[in-house]
């Protein structure tokens, strides 16, 4: 099993390479845009990113300049782009990117990139025993808590029960609001930004959920279609 992080802007793009890579038994985190991948990046420890090139605010190319700059592009990267040129594929290469994969995406193409890109990746080894296990299933794998998560990407000693040690340097509120913001983006991708499936599982009133996700500072505009 790999940490893999997926980074692009688009939902749905992020919910399919999710379902598929974790059918494929390995632990998936999601980013929407540039901040997001920094923070996984520093505290998840991906064995292998896919990197959207085209994003809002800053685009990949930036991002894998960044890394490559600070030292932090010790993993593979895969770039993908739906209509990228020669030129910005041949740049990111440049930087420092393993491969490159055109949107959208086949399958089988998507998990042979994979596959080749994991077999470079300093850090991931494959276990024996895990060889012959059957994977995970979709929804198994992501009903479970994003910070529950970060155990299986990172040295134990930097976390404490499955949460990192970062959380515990912080005050106690502001720790609990960076962990309920973790979870809840988390719930949200899962469940499709679906307001009524997250009210059902986290066990919120709809008005309490809205206000809880107002509060911090998570974006639900794009769920106002669903009342």
């Amino acid at each position: 099993m790999a940490c893999i992080l997926v980074v692009d802007d688009e939902m749905g793009i992020r919910e399919l390479l999710n379902e598929i890579l974790t059918d494929e038994g390995h632990t998936v985190y999601v980013a929407e845009n540039a901040i997001q991948a920094r923070t996984i990046r520093e505290q998840m420890r991906p064995d292998l990113v896919l990197l959207d090139i085209w994003m809002p605010d800053t685009d990949g190319i930036t991002l894998l300049k960044e890394w490559s700059k600070t030292g932090q592009l010790t993993m593979p990267v895969v770039m993908m782009s739906g209509h990228a040129t020669i030129d910005t594929a041949v740049e990111a290469t440049r930087i420092g990117a393993l491969n490159f994969l055109e949107k959208p995406i086949a399958l089988q193409k998507l998990l042979k990139t994979v596959n080749k890109a994991l077999e470079s990746s300093p850090k991931y080894v494959e276990p024996e025993e895990e060889r012959t296990v059957q994977p995970s299933s979709s929804t198994s794998n992501a009903l479970r808590p994003a910070v529950t998560e970060v155990s299986a990407c990172a040295p134990e000693d930097e976390y404490i029960s499955g949460i990192a040690k970062t959380y515990f340097d912080l005050p106690l509120r502001e720790a609990r609001d960076l962990f309920e913001k973790a979870y809840f983006e988390h719930q949200m991708q899962i469940m499709g930004g679906s307001m009524t499936k997250i009210s059902e599982y986290t066990g919120l009133e709809r008005t309490h959920l809205y206000r809880k996700l107002k509060a911090l500072g998570i974006d639900t505009s794009r769920n106002k279609g669903e009342q």
